[in-house]
């Protein structure tokens, strides 16, 4: 059985997942006014990536006993600047969700609770591979933002990216 205290933690990591999700959608909206559809679905796949992220966190509070209690989502930013300004902000909100887990883990840890450490130990990994790659594309968008054919090609690769569900973790 998990505390009351982890529990609370990994129901606002639920709600942080689910928010992170609706912010990747707004910036996929922005790029697709912008007729930039293989940026966009870039940030639609990383909406859905977040969205299975709360449901993973979800199914394993379940499984542990605790309670449940679905926290409130406040309303992304809409209006952006620029393509670098979102991909800066993508970064920026991926090293707040790596520090929330971090904080998760650390209370586990000072908990003994180390089934909540080795669950999360999945979402240490990700969050990772998550700073890396949205540090590469803000390098990239940087490169290519005024020269529209590097822009197109940029596009382009990001058009190739699919949702795979993880059966992981």
């Amino acid at each position: 059985m998990v505390s009351e205290k982890i529990a609370q933690l990994i129901n606002e990591q639920i709600a942080n997942e689910q928010y992170a999700a609706q912010y990747y959608l707004s910036m996929s909206a922005w790029f697709s006014a912008k007729d930039l559809d293989g940026i966009a679905n870039y940030f639609r796949v990383q909406s859905k990536e977040e969205l299975m992220h709360a449901d993973k966190m979800f199914d394993y509070l379940d499984d542990v006993g605790g309670e449940i209690i679905i926290g409130e989502i406040p309303k992304p930013p809409h209006v952006f600047k620029d393509a670098i300004e979102i991909f800066e902000k993508a970064l920026e909100h991926e090293k707040i969700v790596t520090k929330s887990i971090f904080n998760i883990v650390k209370n586990a840890n000072d908990e003994g609770d180390f089934a909540t450490t080795s669950f999360l130990q999945w979402f240490i990994n990700e969050q990772v591979e998550e700073e890396s790659s949205a540090s590469q594309l803000v390098t990239k968008i940087k490169m290519v933002s005024d020269n529209p054919s590097a822009l197109y090609l940029f596009d382009q690769e990001l058009a190739q990216r699919v949702f795979t569900a993880d059966e992981e973790a």
